[in-house]
């Protein structure tokens, strides 16, 4: 485990899948991420590469060739390499090797990166083309956050605020883990989504085209919450496992195949593709207070 901090925030990673697993504010004496209680979701916050959410039969085609790659990509379960740290910040990075062309046949440089600064962490996906050929891939972020958060305050007691006002549907999840062919109703109109276990249900609220770039997590009944700025993440998934006190906010570059799809990689809804030598980077912050 490697730690950063910063005047008022303390981070712990694992270089195991570059996973954020503990944020505290050290003024407040409080954990904000979730514990990883495997009876629920042994997980704290998974990095998604190559890919985000499922794809079709776990399968894509790329040049006539088809690949099999497991929900949310590799990344999570590799080791990191830790290419920088200092007191405030490090650096994790993985790269193609022999094993991933088999499954993802990209040459790529993969590097998390985490900054405290005062009470906000950043935390950044670098993704390095250093091949000729052009890469297609996704990424996202999927950390749980605990809810609640403060003693004497219970789950529905928090609710999620969106910095515009939204007219936003939900893209239901089929059996399969693929996005249906029609949305439901979630936002309408409406800047405020309550928290309650019963939305989550039938998994995780996908959602699209946000004109919101920040969400945060609140309530009226304690002083405590955070925010989160996703800036250049088109896709945003809300997500927490059955009964589980947590929330998962989930920023995306990148979604699961459509239950029509014809899993051709490079026609895949929401790929990112990025020609030779050049680099991608998206960073979201979460601030907690």
């Amino acid at each position: 485990m490697f730690t950063i901090e910063s005047p008022l925030l303390k981070a712990t990673i694992n270089p195991k899948g570059a996973e954020l697993t503990s944020l505290v504010h050290k003024e407040h004496s409080l954990e904000y991420m979730w514990s990883g209680d495997p009876a629920f979701w042994g997980k704290h916050s998974p990095v998604l590469f190559p890919i985000v959410g499922t794809l079709k039969a776990n399968q894509y085609s790329y040049k006539g060739q088809s690949y099999s790659l497991s929900r949310h990509g590799f990344a999570r379960d590799q080791q990191f390499a830790v290419e920088s740290h200092t007191a405030d910040a490090i650096t994790f990075l993985i790269k193609s090797n022999e094993e991933s062309l088999k499954v993802f046949p990209f040459a790529f440089e993969f590097r998390i990166g985490y900054t405290a600064l005062e009470d906000s962490l950043a935390v950044t996906y670098e993704v390095t083309n250093p091949g000729k050929q052009e890469l297609y891939f996704s990424v996202g972020g999927h950390p749980a956050f605990k809810v609640p958060l403060a003693d004497g305050t219970g789950y529905e007691d928090y609710y999620l605020s969106f910095d515009q006002e939204e007219d936003a549907p939900r893209w239901p999840i089929s059996p399969d883990g693929l996005i249906e062919a029609a949305p439901i109703p979630l936002l309408e109109n409406s800047n405020r989504l309550s928290l309650t276990k019963a939305l989550f249900q039938k998994d995780a609220l996908v959602l699209k085209g946000l004109k919101s770039s920040r969400i945060s997590l609140k309530s009226d009944k304690a002083p405590h919450g955070l925010s989160m700025d996703f800036p250049g993440f088109p896709f945003f998934g809300i997500w927490a496992a059955k009964d589980a006190d947590f929330v998962c906010l989930e920023p995306w570059c990148g979604i699961a195949d459509g239950v029509g799809s014809d899993q051709q990689l490079t026609s895949k809804e929401g790929i990112n593709k990025l020609p030779g030598k050049e680099v991608f980077t998206r960073t979201w912050t979460v601030r907690v207070f």
